[in-house]
């Protein structure tokens, strides 16, 4: 009898193939889907990044093995972009990695420095890897609520919450993850958190991972800041960025770790045995984003802007009310008072069969994410519309929808 293997044993169910199961098999009936689930951007890479990947991937020997922590241009751009964004000194040559897009990052830090055993605080909801990397890596997770309940001020009680999780485990755990702006609830933090996250890690002896790879996808003129800023924060923590959103760059796999050396160190070392980096021209097109204008980053984070705002009055007008983001590239909506009972996972089923409208089910993120559905803005604003009309005809529907729907209880598994 063939048992599974034990690291894939570990990972529980996964939440969002049964409704990827069924977009699949409603575009195969021919159905229009709007897709509003997967963060996906669908902009063009700004096009002086791409002159710079063909105009280098002619030259000689840029085919060659690269280097697995990053060419030294690449890390010099990076650490020039954050002493420019948020005014924090970091040494190119032992405070960055390039990775192979931020969860790459994140995943090979979790190998890097866990033992099997080890505690790890997760926020929930989340985005998957800040919970996964570490489960694969041999941790046990303990989840800290970042939404919902009566709490005045959510970061605060994420604060406390920290405290009585470190209080209750054993052993003591080892690290706590932060995610601003978040994916999935789109909620930022500001410096004040930071600091209070930073003298609670220090009183506690956590490893902090920050990460902010949404860092420029803020509306409102309210960048949100760096943890790195914080006095003291580079004794105890790693930051992962991404190009992905920022230049609209999804599949080049673009993305850095910056801060702490003894950490960098540690992730450089593990990532020295598993790969040899980024093609080399990608990581020189990387260079040229980093380094070269930023008004095709304005203009990236204009047309989400738009499209937020086109999809809060669009949908409040079908009958759907979404709390504008102020920041990333997602929504985080609570499911319909008429929906509430069958949970997310159903909810978004029904969405995708009645309405040809895909969102991602908020339990994928998390035990804290049920009750809500995460809408990312990676269709124009004619699609978004036109997802707004289909709703409005489903809720329309509801009562007659819902009739023969029975409740089924979903588990905190994703």
């Amino acid at each position: 009898m063939i048992e599974e293997f034990h690291r894939v044993k570990r990972l529980p169910p996964y939440v969002f193939a049964e409704v990827n199961r069924l977009k699949a098999a409603a575009r195969a009936r021919g159905a229009d889907i709007i897709d509003l689930g997967m963060g996906n951007p669908d902009m063009p890479t700004p096009q002086h990044i791409v002159d710079k990947l063909v105009e280098t991937v002619s030259k000689p020997r840029t085919n060659r093995y690269s280097a697995s922590k990053g060419i030294p241009g690449l890390r010099k751009a990076q650490a020039a972009y954050y002493a420019r964004r948020f005014g924090v000194k970091l040494n190119p040559d032992t405070q960055v990695v390039a990775t192979l897009g931020s969860k790459e990052g994140f995943a090979n830090m979790a190998q890097a420095i866990t033992a099997p055993g080890d505690v790890i605080l997760v926020p929930s909801p989340t985005y998957p890897i800040h919970e996964f990397g570490f489960i694969i890596s041999g941790a046990a997770i303990r989840h800290i609520p970042t939404v919902g309940g009566t709490a005045k001020d959510p970061h605060a009680e994420f604060l406390r919450g920290v405290e009585r999780a470190v209080k209750h485990s054993i052993p003591k755990p080892l690290a706590v993850v932060l995610s601003y702006p978040s994916n999935p609830t789109a909620s930022t933090a500001d410096l004040s958190f930071y600091t209070e996250a930073v003298q609670l890690a220090k009183k506690l002896d956590l490893i902090i991972l920050s990460d902010i790879a949404y860092a420029e996808i803020y509306y409102d003129n309210n960048p949100p800041p760096s943890i790195l800023q914080v006095p003291g924060a580079m004794d105890i923590t790693v930051e992962f960025t991404s190009l992905s959103k920022t230049y609209a760059m999804p599949g080049w796999r673009m993305g850095f770790a910056v801060g702490n050396e003894r950490l960098i160190a540690a992730l450089a070392r593990v990532k020295s045995y598993l790969d040899y980096g980024a093609f080399t021209p990608v990581q020189v097109a990387a260079s040229a984003a980093l380094n070269g204008p930023q008004d095709c980053v304005d203009e990236i984070r204009k047309i989400y802007k738009t499209r937020r705002d086109c999809l809060v009055e669009s949908f409040g007008r079908a009958g759907w009310d979404i709390p504008a983001p102020p920041a990333s590239m997602f929504a985080w909506a609570p499911i319909p008072e008429a929906f509430r009972e069958i949970g997310s996972v159903e909810f978004a089923k029904l969405l995708i069969d009645k309405a040809d409208v895909a969102v991602s089910p908020g339990l994928g993120f998390g035990e804290y994410g049920e009750g809500y559905v995460r809408i990312a803005l990676v269709e124009n604003e004619h699609r978004i519309r036109q997802a707004a009309r289909n709703i409005k005809k489903f809720l329309a529907r509801s009562q007659e929808t819902m009739h023969n729907v029975i409740p089924i209880p979903q588990k905190a598994s994703r």
